[in-house]
């Protein structure tokens, strides 16, 4: 059994953490942020992560806050009204497909996490130096580890991806969009599930509602914006550049929101992608190995997926890390292509550059799921 360090608490490291210590594994995960990141839109557990979820012991959880969908997904027009329908077939896997919160999936993978992982908040990776039989690591807050194994499941902005494979622009495919998503309360109808969006030339602005809850959620395309990732002002800044002067139906009052929403998601919509998603004793998983993008709808299936299959692998071959490793993007890669292949077709479905464009759309749409 091996001493492991998981660098990120998302989807993909509490599971990897659940799977690996239920092996036996010591583990350890540590994350950045103060708390788990629940906020942004609701996600979908599909296909074979649906089976993960089942092995894990956690799909009747996840069933049981599933959103159930009451109407479908509307586009709409500069003053509300209803042009064209996106039904859930344009977009889901086939109708076993589960969406819930995503802060009630983080909850529940929270909960089936063993006592005996340690979870460290505010804590992150400063250097990694692996001598081929473990990993010496550093950490912000001064402490110094040794580990058998480093699995590297920050996301895509991954700093393990940076320290042991290189820069984040050697990897990245810039699909020529940017999404920002906030909390928007003063939208929220409870009890219903709705999602509106409306279109211009290059931007999309929508609101969508669930529960009691609304969000306001944005796309706009551009080429590579130079700022910093974690700069939330910056962020907010280009949000609003984006949007500006734009005075149809809702747009001025969920830019408002968006702006007050103190944990507002905002990055480009981008595909990781990587020769090998190991080196030596440091494996990647989820968004930091194969970010398909929010685009594709598939990111949280994908890191469940990917962090049940490496933790079989890890445990099919004992002490051959290599093989595991080998085994575990065997059996992964396919599912990251086909998520990857779905995102770059997501910016002309959801974010047509022109009205032309815009009304094709709308017209396949009206003709394929009459309402």
């Amino acid at each position: 059994m091996m001493k492991i360090l998981i660098s990120g608490a998302g989807a993909a490291g509490l599971c990897a953490g659940t799977n690996l210590a239920r092996a036996g594994h010591t583990v350890e995960i540590v994350e950045r942020a103060a708390h788990l990141r629940v906020n942004g839109s609701p996600i979908d557990v599909r296909g074979d992560a649906l089976e993960t979820a089942r092995d894990m012991g956690i799909l009747d959880a996840v069933r049981e806050h599933r959103i159930p969908m009451t109407e479908q997904t509307r586009f709409v027009d500069r003053s509300g009204a209803a042009v064209a329908p996106l039904a859930g077939q344009e977009i889901n896997d086939s109708p076993e497909d589960i969406e819930l919160p995503r802060e009630d999936l983080m909850t529940i993978l929270r909960q089936v996490l063993p006592e005996q992982v340690d979870l460290r908040f505010e804590e992150s990776i400063v250097t990694l130096a692996d001598d081929g039989k473990r990993v010496a690591v550093t950490f912000a807050s001064g402490r110094e580890g040794a580990y058998e194994l480093v699995v590297g499941a920050d996301g895509v902005h991954s700093a393990v991806r940076r320290m042991v494979f290189g820069p984040e622009k050697e990897f990245t495919e810039h699909l020529g969009v940017y999404v920002a998503i906030g909390d928007a309360p003063g939208q929220a109808t409870p009890g219903h599930r709705t999602t509106e969006i409306l279109n211009l030339p290059g931007r999309f602005a929508g609101v969508a509602r669930y529960r009691d809850k609304a969000l306001g959620i944005f796309e706009f395309r551009s080429g590579p914006i130079d700022y910093d990732h974690r700069d939330l002002g910056a962020q907010k800044r280009i949000l609003a550049e984006a949007f500006a002067g734009i005075e149809d139906w809702k747009v001025p009052e969920l830019l408002k929101a968006a702006q007050d929403d103190p944990e507002l998601y905002f990055d480009a919509i981008a595909l990781i992608h990587l020769p090998a998603w190991h080196r030596g004793r440091v494996v990647l998983i989820g968004d930091a190995a194969h970010c398909a993008t929010p685009m594709a709808g598939r990111g949280t299936s994908l890191a469940l997926l990917g962090a049940w299959t490496l933790a079989e692998e890890l445990d099919r071959h004992g002490d051959d890390l290599a093989a595991a490793f080998s085994a575990y993007e065997q059996r992964q890669r396919p599912y990251a292509a086909a998520a990857q292949e779905f995102a770059r077709g997501g910016a002309d479905l959801m974010v047509p550059a022109t009205w032309e464009a815009i009304e094709a759309r709308d017209t396949r749409l009206r003709l394929a799921w009459p309402r």
